[in-house]
């Protein structure tokens, strides 16, 4: 299983001094992090899109490529791209661009997001929320497997005999499906034979089995071979020396966030209580000293009959940039190797 690190690039909160990071400064502070997942052989570095006030990554592209230019082995990709709000032209162009600058190092993750402001920022309806995606995926993915495409649809204008150009250095560019709990969403990426990214906030991680096996028969059904069929792991979680130093380092920023989303949403405001069983050994958040981590990344690989990659969302808004290093340090030098040889 290969293990790495998404973030969502957001606005930082110094706990030392409680002085908010300038955004400069906080790039600065996420390409180190990058680098430093290249360092300790992490697999992955996911970057997410975002179109709200707490959040650098409206423009995942462009901090890619500053990455890609900074690093030499790590898998760079989306975390999800919001295919939904984009052009799929501009998308492939973009990410093969991208493949190009780093050496055939891109992965493209794409999934219609948890937030919706980018609908009304680019002028779209709410209302055709799942018509988006299902129709943009299906340029995606000729744009893909043709340099010229015929197309038409509902929502961009049609193409006729037109070239798409630069072509990736992967060939195909491997593109995931980013997928919340809807068993259509998983039915659709398994008909369509494409690796599956599950983004697991909530709950416990177990209760998807029957979705990724779902995911596993419509793949089969639809005659792809078993490897085509890969399953990928979004979680939050955070790697210290101690379980109790992980919670403790990480509560604050957790509670400032999904605060903010609950007061949005109309939920309850979370606690503490909430948060440390949501961190225990069935709940969704992988968090720890890296043996707890690594014995739950291989029980939940096994809950879900075979987890191809695992990537944990380790930044929030007031976690120091020192200890998010030494959290990816800690995953790249002891969780992954005892993930490895297990």
């Amino acid at each position: 299983m290969h293990l790495g690190v998404d973030s969502f690039v957001s606005s930082v909160t110094d706990p030392t001094d409680n002085q908010v990071i300038a955004p400069e400064e906080r790039m600065g502070h996420l390409l180190e992090e990058i680098a430093l997942a290249d360092q300790v052989g992490l697999y992955s570095f996911g970057i997410g899109e975002h179109h709200r006030s707490e959040y650098y990554d409206s423009a995942p592209s462009i901090i890619l490529a500053a990455a890609a230019a900074r690093t030499e082995n790590i898998r760079l990709g989306s975390a999800v791209k919001v295919l939904s709000a984009d052009d799929p032209v501009r998308v492939f162009q973009e990410f093969a661009t991208l493949d190009l600058i780093s050496k055939g190092r891109i992965d493209l993750v794409v999934g219609r997001g948890s937030f919706t402001e980018s609908f009304p920022l680019f002028g779209l309806d709410l209302a055709d929320y799942d018509s988006l995606f299902a129709e943009k995926l299906d340029l995606l993915l000729q744009i893909r497997d043709n340099v010229e495409v015929t197309w038409s649809g509902r929502h961009r204008p049609a193409l006729n005999r037109q070239g798409i150009y630069p072509r990736p250095l992967q060939d195909p560019l491997p593109i995931w499906v980013g997928v919340g709990g809807t068993p259509e969403s998983f039915a659709r990426a398994g008909l369509l034979g494409l690796p599956l990214m599950i983004a697991i906030i909530g709950g416990e991680p177990r209760q998807f089995a029957p979705l990724v096996d779902l995911y596993r028969r419509a793949g089969a059904q639809a005659g792809h071979p078993p490897e085509q069929l890969k399953v990928g792991l979004h979680v939050f979680g955070f790697v210290a020396e101690t379980t109790t130093a992980a919670a403790d380092t990480i509560y604050p920023g957790w509670n400032e966030m999904f605060t903010k989303i609950s007061r949005e949403r109309g939920f309850a405001r979370p606690s503490r209580q909430q948060f440390d069983a949501t961190s225990g050994p069935n709940g969704a958040f992988f968090m720890g000293d890296p043996k707890t981590v690594a014995d739950k990344i291989l029980r939940v690989s096994e809950q879900l009959g075979g987890v191809d990659r695992l990537s944990l969302q380790m930044t929030n808004p007031r976690l120091a940039h020192s200890d998010l290093l030494r959290g990816i340090e800690l995953l790249g030098t002891e969780v992954a190797p005892l993930v490895a040889r297990a």
